[in-house]
């Protein structure tokens, strides 16, 4: 998700001037410990473990990584979400975060199959949440076995590969075989998707619209953006320390918070010249993204979420190994009050609400230039204590 700095910054110009010589020597580059995870288990010898160490690179809302397990069951996990790990305000039923426990499970079983383990999931043993909120019960229950006749997925290769961009996307139409590549992804689970590109030209429009719309919206609704800015790292001592969130790591970023001039603790006014300046910066990125993609459900139960996040994941794979790249645009389809209007017109332009679907995943859809990976805490960070 596009959430980037708002900075206040009060004759700004003498910061710059002061700071500037001291900038060339700062690296914009993650903390090497932030982004250890992206290199893979290594010769973990519980096959538990090595499974998990791949699951904890899926992408997450915010960038959160709202996971548990107990391995305390010999060769089986359980999964719990993290509750004091949400989103409250931008999720305030949760449905990203449920989508979110399902990009795990989908490389958790990616990465069992590439074992030759078959990774037998049962969701919700216990009884799934009800609509509104969580509860303390385990997300999903999983036993791996042997299995000498499972096939690896070839999805697997663009794991380690596969990185959310947020920048500026080319003006040149997705690859046609990449788009069917997309698609044949999705069919282990029950999704209904499609793609809107420069041969649909009044629905690209509209698609643009409503993107734009939604954005502003989270922007000047200020305890959405508190929310992004309670998980803002800034420079490399935060984002090591805790390697999740959404990390700013430049330089001049770096210097205007040291100094005091990044104020975390209170939004932007509406009219403020850095919220029109973003609103600005996504708004020329949306109108040159060339198709978008989406993903429906009949339903939205709580299974439902969890199979759409294993399949949007599959799907961002399936991208990553055509050279595409996507970036979610999930404000349109968050359920707070603010953004209504922009959650009913996504869904009447995907003819979703007369058919009782659910939209569970709309992103932008592109040639990008390569971006890093997101930080990581690390596998024991998310294994419960036995």
């Amino acid at each position: 998700m596009q959430r980037r700095l708002f900075l206040r910054i009060a004759g700004g110009g003498v910061v710059v001037a002061a700071t500037a010589g001291g900038l060339a020597a700062c690296s914009s580059a993650l903390p090497p410990e932030a982004i250890a995870a992206w290199q893979g288990p290594g010769n973990e010898p519980d096959p538990r473990r090595w499974v998990l160490a791949h699951a904890i690179l899926a992408p997450h809302s915010h960038n959160l990584q709202s996971w548990l397990v107990d391995l305390r069951e010999p060769d089986a996990i359980t999964l719990f979400i993290d509750r004091s790990r949400l989103l409250p305000e931008t999720d305030p039923f949760s449905r990203q975060m449920m989508m979110s426990q399902g990009t795990f499970l989908e490389l958790l079983d990616l990465a069992a199959r590439q074992r030759g383990l078959r990774a037998e999931i049962t969701l919700f043993p216990q009884g799934a949440f009800g609509p509104q909120a969580l509860d303390a019960r385990p997300t999903a229950h999983i036993r791996l076995r042997p299995d000498a006749s499972l096939q690896p997925d070839p999805l697997f290769a663009a794991v380690f590969q596969r990185h959310t961009n947020r920048e500026a996307y080319e003006a040149r139409e997705p690859d046609p075989a990449a788009l069917q590549a997309i698609a044949a992804s999705l069919a282990p689970h029950a999704v209904r998707a499609g793609f809107v590109g420069a041969a649909q030209a009044e629905a690209l429009a509209q698609h643009r619209r409503i993107a734009m719309e939604a954005w502003r919206i989270e922007l000047e609704t200020p305890r959405t953006m508190l929310e992004s800015l309670r998980v803002l790292r800034i420079g490399p001592k935060e984002i090591a320390e805790h390697r999740d969130g959404l990390s700013l790591n430049d330089p001049l970023v770096r210097a205007l918070s040291a100094v005091g001039l990044f104020d975390r603790s209170r939004a932007p006014a509406p009219g403020d010249a850095a919220t029109t300046r973003q609103i600005e910066d996504f708004n020329a990125k949306i109108a040159a993204t060339p198709a978008f993609f989406w993903m429906l459900t009949q339903g939205n139960d709580r299974a439902t979420q969890v199979n759409a996040g294993r399949a949007y994941v599959r799907a961002q794979l399936a991208a990553t190994a055509a050279g595409l790249s996507m970036h979610p645009l999930q404000q349109a389809l968050q359920e707070y009050p603010e953004q209504a209007g922009s959650y009913a017109a996504i869904h009447r332009l995907l003819d979703a609400s007369s058919s009782g679907q659910t939209v569970q995943m709309w992103t932008r859809l592109g040639y990008a230039p390569a971006v890093g990976p997101a930080p990581r805490r690390g596998l024991d960070a998310h294994i419960l204590p036995t």
